[in-house]
Parts: C-alpha cells; sequence; structure tokens
C-alpha cells in the first residue's frame, strides 16, 4: 500500500499530480482540492496518498494532510460513496466543513457537492454521526480556528443553513459581536451584512 508520495511535480492539474520520486518512479495521483491548493506552484511536493485496487486497474488518491486523509477513509466507508465522490466532497469542504455539516445533519450543504444525491448525503449523516470528532468540527486547514460561545453557536448553524461554510460563518458572527452586537436577531443580520 502506497501511503505517502514525495517528490519532483512533473505536471499538475486541478485533478492530478504527476510526482516523481528520489527512485526514479513517476505517481500519478487524483488530488482533493486543498493538495491542488497546497502544491501550487512548487516544484516538489508531498501528498498522504490512498490507493485503490480493482480489476480494471489502480489509482492513487492524493490528501494535503493525514486528517483530511483519515476523513476520506471515513467517507468512502458509507455505503454507496466511492472514492471518486470523496475526492469530490474534499474538493469543495474541507474536513472541519464536511464534520459541521455531519454533525449537524446539513444535508443542504452536503448534497450541494458536485454528484451527490439528497439520500447519499442522509445516508453519510446517519452512518458517520457517531465516527466524527469535536475536535474535527472546530479544525479548518485553511483558516485559524476562532472559538465562540455556545450563545453563538445557533447563529452559526442558522448561516450554515443558509449555505455558508462553518469557517465563514464563525468569521463573520465574531466580527457581528466585535461590532457592538448581542441579540441573535442582530448578530444574523450584521453577520449576513458582513459576507
Amino acid at each position: 500500500m502506497i501511503g505517502y508520495v514525495k517528490g519532483k511535480i512533473l505536471s499538475l492539474t486541478p485533478e492530478t499530480a504527476l510526482i516523481e520520486t528520489a527512485s526514479g518512479i513517476g505517481f500519478e495521483v487524483l488530488l482533493s482540492g486543498t493538495a491542488f491548493s497546497g502544491l501550487c506552484g512548487k516544484k516538489e511536493g508531498e501528498v498522504y496518498t490512498y490507493m485503490q485496487v480493482r480489476e480494471d486497474g489502480v489509482s492513487l488518491f492524493g490528501f494535503s494532510s493525514s486528517e483530511e486523509k483519515e476523513m476520506f477513509l471515513k467517507l468512502v466507508s458509507v455505503s454507496g460513496v466511492g472514492p471518486k465522490m470523496g475526492i469530490a466532497v474534499l474538493s469543495q469542504m474541507n474536513s472541519g466543513e464536511i464534520a459541521a455539516a455531519i454533525a449537524t445533519s446539513d444535508v443542504k450543504r452536503l448534497s450541494s457537492v458536485k454528484g451527490m444525491g439528497k439520500k447519499t448525503a442522509e445516508r453519510i449523516i446517519l452512518e458517520l454521526r457517531e465516527k466524527v470528532s469535536l475536535s474535527q468540527i472546530s479544525a479548518s486547514e485553511s483558516a485559524p480556528v476562532i472559538h465562540i460561545s455556545s450563545n453563538d453557536e445557533d447563529a452559526v448553524v442558522a448561516l450554515m443553513t443558509l449555505g455558508f461554510s462553518r469557517a465563514e460563518s464563525v468569521k463573520a458572527i465574531s466580527r457581528a459581536r466585535e461590532a457592538g452586537a448581542t441579540e441573535i436577531e442582530d448578530i444574523i443580520r450584521l453577520a449576513l451584512q458582513g459576507m
């Protein structure tokens, strides 16, 4: 099993990278959106990988971190979710956003991923709710964690139901609080104005 690839980036597209290792072997890796962003503009790079072996071939999927790979493995453990769908989800949402969508039963957010239907999103929530840790919900690989009070959690959920990511919602609510909003209606209104 190939779990990690590091080397010279010979070619890079938003979907794939060709990475030549020190031994001279070139691995074609199907990338998540975060992994692609991490490799952009670099001559050398590294990805954590998952190798899928099937009758018709072998595929290698690449991730920016071991946490992202862990979330991918949880997604593909769900009946009806294959590696290509798992990569599609991770290309539109980071691990923290996926964990938050699962924890808040946000079917709309998950089903906004291209190719995923409502029933698949509901199955992901049902099967992974117990497996997603609270630390993943507040973790965002691309942005610093902003802590909010439990009173503001309702406002976060309200913004997420409107289609905003958890990270965007938390930042907007923090700005609304700094602007002096105290009531939930005012917080949501100011947060929406700032988005």
